[in-house]
């Protein structure tokens, strides 16, 4: 008794592993990688050589607010003052027009000046700084000592002003106080004593008590101290450019292209309809990769790879097979289908026949059905020989019952493949129809597929592409295991969801997947426009009276002319045709 394996499942979705994935997928974008990096090194230029002549004067300036004891710590100074107001200030046209008027500028240079100027307050503290940026040290040093300054000044003048304006109110205010208490003095030395004399004195001193009030206050206003600030910090003449430097911007704009150029892969990642590598693959089809065959250079490559000079091929093809023989949901019923998502089917039609080549090496009974009955050309492809006719053919109801509307494929037809040192395999190959769903869904085709039920027995099934054609779908509830054979970079994550949920709505297993990178003849294909040959296309089906041609390469001078039923075509001078 022969145990199998579990099926294999597709890979669960650990985070750093889909992580991992998805680095590697950007270095994919090369191209945009390399351009981020580009544009940041240009831009490191342009910093660099825009820098170069560039220096900074700093000047500090700590402020005060007016007070007239300022050892006094109940007066808090970021109450008195408003920093954000003062620093507009320290910016505004007005400090900018004195700063130009000191140091003798003409009108014309007079936005450049303010464009030079920057003022900043660091945190938690009530100084201002003053950065001024110039192309020459001294003309910086100089216009930055001339803008604080004149924002001292500034503001030593607004301070005055205020105080000022208070004094003269509270004059304003004393002046006819006084003279009242002047008059009502008067009066009272001429009067008698008296309750009249005692009312008026009483007056006079309710009069004394406010011009003393208005007094005291003027006084304490002109005792106040009315400096505006001092300067911490005078600016100085920079010994060397403010700029980073040419080497530090190189560094620094290749950082800044490269981190750009990461986000544009990525955002192209993100909106990237095809699968990237194997991991989308096989959580679009929830099953696993089973294999990815090696790059082709030959142009085409081989249909049969057994014989080949490079081994790699076919061993990728018996790894498949060993994958598929141990998982259960094949090994119970035996019957694949190789489907392709859509374009061409020339690598299915490659992974079927060498699928089929692997099982015949194991023992296996093998028949290869081509059910692709649009663009058949397995036959005049491969080395074949005439075999027997299958047991169904000559039952009563085969296909010389007497037609009933029913299609003529299958006919009874049964080719034999020489697969080398992997044995031989039975081919049926597909014909020409007028009506490919009924030949599909004939009885007689039923039959043929279940003999997969025998011991020992194997049947691959090659189906058209399943989203050009509807064909794989009625074959799907026979042959239930599905293997879908794509080039990751000509189909979208999209399709190979539909495909999953065709199959599946059809009763199917999807088994797996097999990937391939584009033929050299697609890539040639692509870039030739409108003047591009013509895929060849498959010979029409011959009439049933006539013998069935094979179309074979030239044979080697020592092989004789296959068809006799004696004899054989080397593997290794079979190679594929465009379908």
């Amino acid at each position: 008794m022969i145990e199998t394996n579990r099926p294999a499942a597709a890979p669960a979705e650990d985070e750093p592993d889909l992580l991992r994935d998805q680095f590697k997928q950007l270095l994919r974008y090369r191209k945009l990688i390399g351009a981020g990096v580009g544009i940041g090194l240009l831009g490191g230029v342009y910093l660099g050589i825009s820098t170069a002549d560039t220096y900074v004067a700093t000047a500090d300036v700590v402020l005060r607010a007016p007070t007239d004891d300022p050892f006094n710590p109940s007066l808090a100074p970021d109450k008195a003052i408003n920093i954000g107001s003062e620093r507009q200030v320290a910016l505004s046209s007005s400090i900018a027009e004195a700063a130009k008027k000191s140091l003798k500028i003409a009108d014309q240079d007079f936005a450049s000046l303010r464009s030079g100027l920057q003022v900043t307050n660091p945190p938690q503290t009530m100084v201002l700084r003053f950065t001024y940026t110039a192309s020459s040290p001294k003309e910086a040093a100089r216009r930055a000592n001339a803008m604080t300054q004149a924002y001292l000044l500034k503001r030593q003048e607004a301070l005055d002003a205020t105080r000022d304006k208070m004094v003269k109110g509270y004059k304003e205010q004393r002046d006819p106080v006084a003279k009242q208490l002047d008059e009502l003095s008067k009066e009272i030395s001429r009067m008698p004593a008296g309750t009249v004399r005692d009312a008026a004195t009483s007056s006079k001193t309710d009069l004394q008590s406010e011009v003393g009030g208005y007094n005291g206050k003027i006084t304490k206003l002109e005792a106040l101290d009315m400096t505006p600030g001092r300067v911490t910090s005078a600016a100085t003449a920079p010994t060397a450019p403010d700029g980073p430097g040419i080497l530090m911007s190189l560094a620094l704009g290749a950082a800044v292209g490269l981190a750009l150029g990461l986000l544009a892969a990525w955002v192209r990642l993100v909106f990237d309809p095809a699968p990237r590598s194997e991991g989308d693959v096989s959580r679009a089809l929830r099953a696993p990769v089973l294999g990815s065959l090696p790059r082709d250079k030959t142009g085409g490559g081989p249909l049969l790879a057994a014989g080949e000079a490079d081994p790699r091929l076919a061993e990728e093809y018996r790894s498949v097979a060993f994958r598929l023989a141990y998982d259960s949901r094949f090994a119970d019923r035996r019957r694949l289908l190789v489907v392709a998502p859509r374009g061409s089917s020339e690598t299915a039609a490659a992974v079927a026949v060498n699928l089929a080549a692997s099982f015949a090496e194991t023992g296996k009974d093998v028949l290869l059905i081509e059910a692709d009955l649009r663009t058949p050309v397995l036959a005049s492809q491969l080395p074949t020989d005439a075999g027997g006719r299958p047991r169904w053919s000559q039952m009563p109801g085969g296909p010389s019952a007497g037609g009933h509307g029913e299609s003529d494929w299958p006919d009874g037809r049964q080719l034999v493949v020489d697969a080398g040192e992997s044995g031989a395999f039975d081919l049926i190959p597909g014909e020409q129809v007028r009506n490919v769903p009924r030949a599909l869904t004939s009885p007689r085709a039923t039959r043929l597929i279940s003999e997969a039920d025998s011991p020992n027995s194997t049947v691959v099934v090659l189906a058209p592409p399943v989203l050009s054609y509807a064909d794989a779908l009625a074959l799907v509830d026979r042959v239930d295991g599905v293997l879908v054979v794509c080039d990751p970079r000509a189909v979208h994550r999209t399709d190979l969801s539909r495909i999953r949920e065709l199959i599946s709505g059809a009763g199917g297993t999807v088994l797996g997947a097999v990937l391939h990178t584009p033929l050299p003849t697609e890539k040639r294909g692509r870039g030739k426009g409108k003047g591009a040959p013509a895929p060849a296309t498959a010979p029409p089906a011959p009439a049933k009276s006539a013998p069935q041609p094979l179309t074979r390469e030239p044979a080697e001078p020592e092989q004789h002319i296959p068809g006799d039923g004696t004899d054989t075509v080397a593997l290794r001078t079979v190679r594929t045709g465009r379908r």
